[in-house]
């Protein structure tokens, strides 16, 4: 057999059989970044943010059922076959494309949207409303105190209606010694939370990122592959050629 035949050929199915894998792969990262997003979605206000998401979600499904077009398609040899196939190859990748492009927009926007969400949380927080039990889960899932440190409570509502404390989620460890006075440091969390979040979610999307960019790669190898050969079996034979051939 060609080489050029047999790596390209070897290069497709190696591809559709990552199809699916890919595919699982990738459906975990969306819902991952997802439930990172809900389980803090108090502070982020913008949720045009979560559309990398969705298209990550969508590429995953799409790359499961045609796995296994690619794979009886290389096999097979069909012209017809490997030209939808490459469709669908040249279809996922713009969609990654343009995926990581909203990753790189939205990443840069998260800063500024934590801190104008996160102020108007922290400023009206009342530890009974939904969004203060948000803010506590932040505090004690981070172990963080306030918007920038342990002392930014000092301008909130809370801060002068509780006898000058800061709620009980910036406490170390829940016990009865810690009652949230600031003659307290060592028993309360200090460092803030914005800062500590914004970091989190910049690791969600930097780790999604990498991944949508290592799946383009292999998708762009892919549809070169297929141009290989679609040309060479159209001008050097028309019969069918095993891949073990």
């Amino acid at each position: 057999m060609d080489c050029g035949i047999f790596t390209s050929k070897t290069i497709l199915l190696f591809l559709s059989l990552i199809f699916w894998a890919a595919g699982a792969v990738l459906a975990y990262v969306g819902a991952y970044v997802i439930k990172s997003y809900d389980n803090f979605d108090s502070f982020i206000q913008d949720k045009y943010t979560l559309i990398p998401a969705a298209i990550i979600i969508g590429i995953s499904i799409v790359m499961f059922f045609f796995g296994l077009l690619g794979c009886c398609a290389t096999i097979r040899e069909s012209k017809f076959g490997l030209s939808f196939f490459f469709l669908i190859i040249m279809a996922v990748f713009a969609a990654e494309v343009v995926a990581l492009v909203f990753s790189f927009i939205y990443r840069g926007r998260i800063s500024g949207d934590l801190e104008r969400s996160m102020n108007a949380t922290f400023a009206n927080y009342d530890g009974q409303s939904t969004e203060a039990k948000g803010v506590d889960y932040l505090q004690q899932q981070l172990q963080c105190c306030g918007l920038y440190n342990y002392s930014s409570w000092s301008t909130t509502t809370w801060f002068t209606s509780h006898n000058k404390t800061v709620p009980l989620s910036c406490c170390k460890n829940s016990t009865a010694q810690c009652t949230g006075r600031w003659d307290q440091p060592n028993l309360l969390n200090v460092e803030g939370c914005e800062l500590k979040l914004l970091h989190l979610l910049e690791d969600v999307w930097g780790y999604a990122m990498l991944v949508i960019l290592g799946f383009a790669i292999i998708k762009f190898f892919g549809m070169l592959s297929v141009c290989v050969i679609t040309c060479k079996t159209g001008t050097r034979r028309s019969g069918y050629q095993p891949l073990y051939a």
